[in-house]
């Protein structure tokens, strides 16, 4: 699969992730109306708004980007229902011919890491017959209980030749409480890379290996670091766009061949029809608008990437 990211990201010239994580104050209120019209104020009806909304941004921009990327607790929220548009959402994407990261960010260990991992990237066996389960391409895993919760992970991926993306250096503000903590006079992050560089390396697809890393783009410098560190390892970066990040800031997550890193947007697309700049799309053209920002975003990482 990494292969197939790789492929896509050089077809559409675009190292570009469409973050799908949809809440009330994105959805356009015309699409809840209809939907609890007809389905009542339930939790059915909030699934079919999800489904519909992601429907229409996938088929606006699945031409222009490589991936999508859905977050699961945008769905789990809405309990069973909201699984069930989790689950439409991937088939769908992978029907338009995505590839799809899903950001469950999982992290346990032994036979529950074994079980988080079958359900996103593998299968099961009922009587005779297998059955894959959310069978998302990529999963984010959360590498802070040990080598026992990546393991199993990987274990599935080689099964199914998927991939996954450790969490390295997250975007978020209060991040470095814990990762930026000094051991041994280098912080934990960077040893973390170290130890995913040693796990790339037994695991690799044709130019690059099926497991990667998380760094965000509000940490631009730690990227450069990271990047020298997981030469063969895609960096996953969040924050571009909402939380911050711009194309100037993303050029140390690249490799000189210009691979290396996906970068995700997921407010700034998906709710980019809330923004001044393409407000006179309005409601009902909230896709139109998320193009039109997929548009702009890959414009200004080329222009940073020409740039360096």
């Amino acid at each position: 699969m990494i292969n197939r990211l790789t492929e896509q990201i050089k077809k559409k010239n675009a190292p570009i992730v469409v973050g799908l994580d949809p809440t009330e104050k994105l959805i356009p209120d015309f699409i809840i109306d209809k939907c609890i019209k007809e389905y009542g104020e339930t939790l059915k009806a909030m699934e079919e708004a999800i489904c519909e909304y992601n429907k229409n941004i996938i088929d606006a921009v699945y031409e222009y980007v490589p991936a999508i990327k859905p977050q699961i607790a945008m769905y789990e929220r809405y309990g069973i229902p909201g699984l069930s548009a989790f689950e439409r959402t991937v088939r769908y994407a992978k029907e338009k011919g995505l590839v799809v990261i899903g950001d469950v960010k999982r992290g346990d260990i032994g036979s529950t890491s074994a079980a988080y991992a079958t359900a996103h990237l593998g299968s099961v066996k009922i009587g005779t017959k297998t059955v894959k389960c959310f069978d998302e391409d990529f999963a984010t895993v959360n590498p802070y209980l040990g080598s026992d919760g990546i393991n199993p992970f990987i274990d599935v991926c080689r099964e199914e030749k998927k991939g996954i993306f450790i969490l390295v250096k997250t975007s978020n503000p209060s991040s470095g409480e814990y990762q930026d903590k000094l051991i041994d006079g280098r912080p934990l992050y960077e040893l973390v890379g170290e130890n995913i560089a040693a796990m790339a390396e037994g695991f690799m697809g044709d130019e690059y290996s099926y497991i990667g890393a998380v760094v965000g783009a509000t940490y631009p410098e730690q990227g450069r670091i990271l990047r020298q560190i997981m030469p063969k390892s895609y960096i996953l970066v969040p924050g571009y766009g909402a939380q911050g990040g711009k194309g100037k800031d993303l050029v140390h997550f690249f490799n000189e061949d210009g691979l290396g890193a996906i970068i995700n947007s997921s407010r700034g697309i998906i709710g980019a029809y809330q923004n001044e700049k393409y407000a006179s799309y309005g409601e009902e053209g909230y896709a139109d608008a998320a193009l039109a920002a997929v548009k702009d975003m890959k414009e200004d990482i080329a222009q940073a990437l020409g740039e360096r």
